[in-house]
């Protein structure tokens, strides 16, 4: 299954992986995509946006029009959300047009702790 890991890391520890896999040639088992914060993460990440990665997971190329029809929303508000999540690296351009989130499954990463 086609996973991505959206998680929160440093950008140092981000950065160190990239370094590794630069060097080793080997990539990482699954995609990850990495925030500074949870804030940040929760920023990104709103139940609207949310809601939209869950109807474009493993559904390959859509348009606009067609991800706010999927999702029962205005195809303005749905346009704002997608801009965000492509700005972030969440969501793709697709070739010929629309928009794609080339993955089957999303598992989120962050650890809670003690001030």
């Amino acid at each position: 299954m086609n996973t991505v890991t959206l998680d929160v890391r440093t950008p140092a520890d981000a950065m160190a992986d990239f370094a590794r896999v630069w060097k080793t040639g080997k990539s990482e088992k699954s995609a990850r995509i990495s925030f500074a914060t949870p804030e940040l993460l929760w920023k990104v990440l709103t139940a609207k946006r949310w809601e939209l990665l869950k109807v474009l997971c493993g559904a390959g190329p859509v348009s606009v029009r067609e991800a706010a029809r999927r999702v029962g929303r205005d195809v303005k508000a749905v346009h704002g959300d997608i801009t965000a999540l492509l700005n972030a690296g969440v969501l793709d351009r697709a070739e010929g047009g629309g928009i794609v989130f080339p993955y089957e499954a999303v598992k989120i990463e962050f650890m809670l702790q003690a001030a």
